[in-house]
């Protein structure tokens, strides 16, 4: 039936359940699409379904998924207290709001404001810039990226011996990101505000993963880095992650709201889709966009020939061409941009999981590509990387 959700999640109470909004073929009609929000779902919902899409709900995250352990954050803050800092590094909107308006119940906020005040104050991005100025305090550097490997490379070449660094977490783990700090030299501490919880109910999580792996969806859409993480967690434990992997390197789309979430997949080696204004609105019109053209098919014309993408099917001039999963990957990426240069990092952050972490694995695969569908079509460009040919 044309534009029907099902919840795999709450059958009755749902917000898909009462969101059964269109009869009229729309642009996403015959196609199935994974919500994995827990948090403005009715809002997602209701845009997919009025387009036609049927709709599998899993929250990957609890519907309160920000946890505060109030009594280790004032120990933390203050103990930070009791001398100066150097660098702050804030990295998300509600953290920064949420550990303030704590500290103002203990009576601590104007201390912990003067003390930071008194830092070098680095912000990922434009939310925990806007949580930082409602409070009086100015950054010096912001990633427009809003991509934690930025401040890490703003900070990359530094002395940090002696330097006293402190980093608001995000909701996960930043250990490695203070280990590398550390290794610069850094005295770094860092603020647990909250931790994100985990859904209450896994079990629609693993129908999820198992809807992947079967191919069974053509999309899955991301609002938050967790999501991504607690996915492949809950792969993991039912012994389908790499077909979870597989799945969206060649037939499912990974959509995801902004480069946050989708830097998540990166480590998996998953290409992901995202718009270029970080909005649920607009990650929904991409899909509208981009859905019907890729169940068609992509099509190149590069160097003279005729190159055909349809998930793992590669057709050059009408003959099929078989590609292991290196050399697809590299295509995908490539073609994404036909005549655009993409990096050797790009490309090896491409690859499936398991391949040899090295530049060397991207040449291998692109000698493998080249050897499959032509030298011509794929062009080197020296220091720089490798484009299709136009």
């Amino acid at each position: 039936m044309t534009g029907v959700t099902v919840d795999i999640a709450r059958p009755i109470d749902s917000p898909a359940a009462s969101d059964q909004l269109s009869t009229e073929p729309g642009p996403l009609t015959g196609f199935r699409i994974g919500v994995t929000a827990a948090r403005k779902v009715t809002e997602q919902v209701g845009l997919l379904v009025r387009r036609g899409a049927e709709v599998e709900w899993a929250p990957a995250l609890s519907v309160d998924p920000r946890q505060i352990d109030e009594a280790a954050l004032r120990a933390e803050t203050e103990r930070l207290l009791t001398a100066p800092i150097d660098i702050f590094v804030a990295t998300t909107g509600i953290g920064i709001k949420s550990w303030f308006a704590a500290a103002e119940g203990w009576g601590l906020l104007d201390r912990l404001l003067e003390v930071l005040a008194g830092s070098e104050i680095l912000a990922r991005g434009p939310k925990s810039v806007g949580a930082l100025r409602r409070r009086g305090l100015r950054e010096l550097w912001s990633a427009e990226s809003e991509c934690f490997e930025d401040v890490l490379a703003y900070l990359r070449g530094r002395d940090l011996h002696g330097v006293r660094v402190v980093v608001q977490e995000h909701g996960q783990s930043l250990s490695m990101v203070a280990h590398a700090l550390r290794r610069q030299g850094a005295d770094v501490s860092v603020v647990t505000v909250y931790r994100i919880a985990g859904a209450d109910d896994p079990e629609p999580l693993f129908r999820m993963v198992e809807l992947i792996a079967k191919r069974e969806l053509d999309a899955v859409t991301f609002t938050a880095a967790p999501a991504v993480a607690a996915l492949m967690e809950a792969a993991a434990v039912a012994g389908r992650r790499d077909e979870v992997i597989s799945a969206f390197q060649a037939d499912v789309v990974a959509s995801c709201v902004g480069p946050v979430t989708a830097a998540a997949f990166e480590m998996w080696g998953v290409p992901t889709m995202q718009p270029e204004r970080s909005r649920l609105a607009a990650m929904v019109k991409q899909l509208e966009t981009e859905l019907p053209s890729r169940r068609r098919g992509v099509v190149i014309e590069t160097a003279g020939h005729r190159v055909v993408l349809h998930g793992d099917s590669v057709l050059v001039d009408g003959a099929e061409v078989a590609l292991s999963p290196a050399p697809l990957a590299v295509l995908h990426a490539l073609a994404v941009n036909p005549g655009h240069v993409v990096s050797r990092k790009e490309l090896l952050g491409a690859l499936p999981s398991g391949t040899a972490g090295s530049e060397h694995a991207v040449e291998m695969a692109v000698a493998r590509l080249r050897a499959a569908i032509g030298t011509r079509l794929v062009q080197t460009v020296v220091k720089r990387g490798y484009r299709l040919s136009l």
